[in-house]
């Protein structure tokens, strides 16, 4: 296995979190054991998944098959948009737990806001409970904006310590990002390429020629060097390697600013505003 140690960030609550895992969005449950296997032999310990994925008991049996001492993994999952609600969210998150196959969860995030329910405050006080009772190392929160966030911090009594939301440099999220920041709540990249539409930009294909790496490293390189946590999503081990090989080169600030200019907001998920989770 690997030993490339990855940078870490501290939460507010002084859990440390590896500044890049991987994503495991769209891939099948019966493909999520090869795939997880894959990534923790490259080195990755650090696993994002969900239970609108699908793939929970894959991960699981992957992380049981691989002999990586628990200590050393940091699982996140995250509720499903149908189990909203406080006594829901207690029973969703065991299931979440036995589909695992853990006694604990690194970091339990509620996956939308969902805001035409309002349900999410009630939601955010189960995780409260869930971490109160040692069961949730680290609870958050997933494509929230800021109105959501202050009221979660309002209505309940734990600041979330992480906020993963789209974020790409089309949609670099700067005032969310420097609202999290305020907060010392950790931003969480998802869709940290664009959903490949960056892949094909020219300002990333010129850097990634200079520097002789790959498109996708100069993307989650910009990622890492902004502070965010980032967790691209492949399901091809070289792939998977490749985007884990880049904590040894170092984009210039001009480029960063490059690669910052091609905002445009564009997103390629759906509007958290308006999203109702069907």
């Amino acid at each position: 296995m690997r030993t490339m140690t990855v940078p870490e960030l501290t939460l507010n609550n002084g859990l440390r979190i590896p500044q890049l895992g991987l994503g495991l969005w769209q891939v099948p449950d019966d493909q999520a054991v090869e795939v997880v296997t894959a990534a923790l032999e490259a080195g990755y310990r650090s696993i994002d998944t969900a239970a609108a994925y699908g793939n929970e008991r894959g991960v699981g049996e992957a992380l049981r098959r691989s002999g990586v001492d628990r200590d050393d993994l940091f699982v996140t999952s995250k509720l499903a948009n149908s189990a909203q609600g406080y006594d829901s969210t207690l029973r969703a998150f065991d299931a979440t737990l036995d589909r695992l196959g853990l006694e604990t969860l690194d970091l339990y995030l509620i996956h939308w806001p969902l805001p035409g329910r309002d349900l999410y405050v009630p939601t955010w006080k189960a995780l409260e409970h869930l971490y109160v009772e040692g069961r949730a190392r680290a609870i958050g929160v997933s494509n929230f904006q800021i109105p959501h966030l202050q009221r979660v911090m309002e209505e309940g009594g734990i600041t979330p310590m992480v906020n993963q939301i789209e974020l790409h440099p089309l949609l670099p999220q700067r005032e969310l990002r420097e609202f999290d920041a305020e907060h010392s709540i950790v931003t969480q990249a998802w869709s940290p390429l664009g959903h490949g539409r960056l892949l094909d930009d020219g300002t990333i294909t010129a850097i990634a020629a200079e520097y002789e790496r790959t498109r996708a490293q100069v993307l989650l390189r910009w990622h890492i060097q902004l502070g965010n946590v980032v967790i691209p999503k492949s399901a091809a081990p070289d792939r998977i390697r490749a985007n884990f090989d880049v904590f040894d080169f170092e984009l210039t600030e001009h480029d960063m600013e490059r690669i910052g200019g091609l905002e445009d907001g564009t997103r390629t998920g759906p509007d958290p505003d308006v999203f109702h989770g069907d």
